[in-house]
C-alpha cells in the first residue's frame, strides 16, 4: 500500500493529482472524511484518490475544487492524469487525438473508441482481462473530453456493417451502443457513415486506420496491431490511405441513409427480447 507520507508528485500525474488534493485539504483543515461528507463521497474514496490507489473522475475534481477553492485546479488535471494511465504505446496515439483538428476513421469490425458508450468499451476491454476494468474503462471514455473543447475536431468516421451486427456485449449493450451513435445525427462535427456490406469489395478490406490533420503539423496515419500503435507521417502512405479514405466515403451510404440502417439494425436485431410467451426477457 502506497505510503501517503512518500508520496512522490513528480512520480506521476495521477501522484500529483493525489499529492495536490492532500495539500489542499489539509490548508482547508478537513480530514478525508470532513471533504468526504462535503463532495458526496466516503473519506476512503478521498483517501484511495490522494494515495494515487484510485483514479478521479471529472465530477469528483469539480465538487472538490468547488469545496476548497482551488479555481478549476484538480478538474484541468483529470485529462492529463488519464492519459497517463493509458497503455504507454497508446499514449501517443491520444496526444495525436488531443491536437488534431479533423480525425478521420475507418473501422472494419467494432465502434471506435471516441464514439463507444461506457458498457459497449467495458466489454471490449474486458474480453480477455477483467483486471482493473472500471479504470480502464474511465481512462477509455475520458479520451471523449475532445469533443467537449471549445474548438473540437471534426470527426468523421466510416463503420463497416459488420461494426453494427457484431453482437459485443449482448443485446442491451448492443441497443445502447447504437442509439448512441444516433444521437449525432444533428451533430455537424461528428459524422457518421456506414459501409454496408453490399459494397462489396472496397478500399478498406487491408484493415481499420485513422487520418489526423493538424492546423500546422503533417497529417498522420495510424493504425494498430496487437498491443502497439503505429502512427507514421510518410507521404506515401498518407497519400495512399488519403485516398483510400476517399474512395470508402464515396462507397459508403449517405448521414441520412447510415442513420436510417443504424436505427433499423437497432429495431431489428437488438430489438426488445421476448420469451415463449411473448413477455419481454429482465
Amino acid at each position: 500500500m502506497t505510503n501517503i507520507n512518500a508520496l512522490d508528485p513528480g512520480a506521476s500525474p495521477l501522484d500529483y493529482y493525489g499529492f495536490e488534493l492532500r495539500r489542499h485539504r489539509e490548508a482547508a483543515g478537513l480530514t478525508q472524511r470532513q471533504l468526504g461528507d462535503i463532495v458526496n463521497y466516503t473519506g476512503s474514496m478521498v483517501g484511495q484518490i490522494e494515495t494515487a490507489r484510485k483514479l478521479p473522475t471529472p465530477a469528483f475534481s469539480q465538487r472538490v475544487d468547488a469545496a476548497l477553492g482551488t479555481g478549476g485546479l484538480l478538474f484541468r488535471l483529470v485529462d492529463l492524469v488519464m492519459r497517463s494511465q493509458l497503455p504507454a504505446w497508446f499514449q501517443q496515439v491520444a496526444e495525436l487525438q488531443a491536437r488534431a483538428t479533423e480525425i478521420y476513421s475507418f473501422e472494419t469490425h467494432m465502434i471506435h473508441g471516441l464514439l463507444q458508450t461506457k458498457e459497449y468499451a467495458r466489454a471490449v476491454l474486458g474480453a480477455l482481462d477483467q483486471t482493473n476494468l472500471d479504470d480502464r474503462t474511465a481512462v477509455r471514455l475520458a479520451r471523449q473530453s475532445i469533443f467537449e473543447k471549445e474548438e473540437p475536431p471534426v470527426f468523421w468516421a466510416v463503420l463497416s456493417e459488420a461494426a453494427l451486427r457484431q453482437e459485443i456485449g449482448g443485446w442491451e449493450v448492443m441497443r445502447g451502443q447504437l442509439a448512441h451513435l444516433l444521437t449525432f445525427e444533428d451533430n455537424p462535427r461528428i459524422n457518421i457513415q456506414v459501409l454496408p456490406f453490399s459494397a462489396g469489395a472496397h478500399a478498406g478490406l487491408t484493415g481499420s486506420f485513422d487520418l489526423y490533420h493538424f492546423a500546422s503539423d503533417p497529417t498522420i496515419v495510424y493504425t494498430e496491431g496487437y498491443g502497439s500503435a503505429h502512427p507514421t507521417a510518410n507521404p506515401d502512405t498518407v497519400k495512399d490511405c488519403s485516398l483510400r479514405y476517399d474512395h470508402l466515403q464515396a462507397a459508403a451510404l449517405s448521414l441520412r441513409e447510415s442513420a436510417e440502417l443504424i436505427r433499423r439494425v437497432m429495431e431489428e436485431r437488438y430489438g426488445e427480447q421476448r420469451d415463449s410467451d411473448g413477455d419481454p426477457v429482465a
